[in-house]
């Protein structure tokens, strides 16, 4: 699909750029400090698990949150719940299928101020090959040069192809995808 601007809007934004340039910060996520979680209702219980194996580039200025990029990759794989029953079926065809798909993506160019700390980065979210909009929220701290981030993500499951065969009374269908992140700059 192209874009057409026409030459005044074009040299308008331009010209807001050079007198207001914004530059994100990056920030370098340390993996000591920081998990990528999920949660999902298995029959009457809250199942929560992290993935071990992941990797995020964050480029972002809380004075300026829509020049955002954020990128997170994912080896499904890595996921683990500490229940062996569960984490033996996560990797197989009908879940993550990761012999097929070993990565999963997150992307977002952008994101708003919710209010006060709290922000909201819009992206999508690629799992076996399907890619759906998703929101993800988050507050942040920022300390000097280190910043912390919580924050969730919820998507459906079944929009993946994620465990089709098991019912919304035996696994839900929402899955919460949680961050607790601590970079530096």
């Amino acid at each position: 699909m192209a874009l057409k601007f026409s030459v005044v809007v074009l040299t308008a934004a331009l010209s807001a750029a050079a007198i207001h340039p914004a530059v994100a910060t990056t920030w370098a996520v340390d993996r000591d400090q920081s998990q990528l979680g999920f949660e999902v209702k298995q029959g009457d219980a809250l199942q929560k698990g992290i993935f071990g194996a992941w990797d995020a580039t964050i480029d972002f200025d809380p004075d300026h949150p829509e020049t955002a990029k954020i990128s997170a990759t994912v080896q499904p794989a890595s996921a683990s719940t500490g229940n062996q029953q569960f984490d033996g079926t996560l990797p197989g065809k009908d879940w993550f299928d990761v012999t097929a798909f070993p990565e999963a993506v997150f992307k977002s160019d952008g994101a708003t101020l919710v209010e006060g700390n709290s922000y909201r980065a819009s992206g999508t979210l690629t799992v076996k090959g399907l890619s759906h909009p998703v929101d993800l929220d988050f507050t942040l701290e920022i300390v000097g040069d280190i910043a912390k981030a919580k924050g969730m993500a919820i998507v459906n499951r079944l929009d993946y192809q994620i465990g089709t065969a098991m019912g919304p009374e035996t696994v839900g269908n929402a899955v919460t995808v949680t961050l607790d992140l601590t970079a530096t700059r």
